[in-house]
């Protein structure tokens, strides 16, 4: 793992008119983290991440990739979002391209890349189907195939597998990791499930409720493949638990 600061947030802050959602939130990600993010329900996650990506204009402090201010135009970002969110007038392989095709990258590598990422998904004999063909675990490799498939240099999740059943939500955790192992891309996953970001994170962040600001970051460092039944998986589980409680 790197030490290099990938992700560099000072003093965020975000108002809607006078509800004060993010209060003064700092924190860094270093590259090839991946970082999990809980909190009580309704405590601006969601909020927190669309302010990572300039959907929401922050009301103060700043958001740094790489030293820079984050500008999705110029730094190469994926995000994938709650839910189903592919094209549903495209194929498979069309929508894993569909990312590739904004970036000035040749046909080759963009056919390699294709490739690469639907069989890693396991999707390759489905290319030609369209998303009202797939079950609602294929769409999510989907939408994650095509986010890997450009490579980003930041990716982000916002409570991706929550929709999915526990056997479906594993499976993917599974490939999440795999792949994150592969290309070590920095990735922050917003989760509301306190055992998704035990099995996931190489780190926990933990966010209060509103007035959102950071609690604590724990470093998880549980061997892998990790075993939810194992005494210091459960250990971490309830200590996460215990910070998030808010009553």
């Amino acid at each position: 793992m790197s030490d290099n600061v990938k992700v560099s947030v000072n003093h965020l802050t975000k108002k809607f008119g006078d509800l004060l959602v993010l209060d003064d939130v700092s924190f860094e990600v270093m590259d090839g983290d991946l970082l999990c993010v809980v909190g009580p329900t309704g405590c601006g996650k969601t909020t927190f991440l669309n302010s990572l990506v300039n959907i929401y204009q922050i009301t103060s402090g700043e958001i740094l990739l790489d030293g820079k201010q984050v500008n999705t135009k110029e730094q190469n970002i994926a995000y994938i979002f709650q839910g189903d969110s592919t094209m549903p007038w495209l194929t498979v392989e069309e929508n894993v391209r569909f990312g590739l095709n904004l970036k000035k990258i040749s046909s080759g590598e963009k056919k390699e890349r294709v490739e690469k990422y639907l069989d890693i998904v396991g999707l390759t004999k489905y290319r030609n189907y369209y998303p009202r063909q797939l079950s609602a675990s294929m769409l999510q490799r989907v939408s994650i195939a095509r986010a890997f498939a450009t490579e980003p240099e930041l990716l982000l999740m916002d409570e991706p597998y929550g929709q999915l059943d526990i056997e479906l939500r594993f499976k993917l955790e599974d490939e999440l990791v795999k792949l994150w192992e592969m290309t070590k891309t920095t990735v922050i996953f917003i989760t509301h499930n306190i055992e998704e970001a035990v099995y996931l994170g190489n780190k926990i962040m933990v966010l209060t409720n509103k007035p959102t600001t950071v609690k604590e970051t724990l470093i998880n460092d549980l061997p892998r493949p990790r075993d939810i039944a194992a005494p210091k998986f459960v250990e971490l589980r309830n200590q996460v638990t215990e910070l998030i409680r808010w009553w």
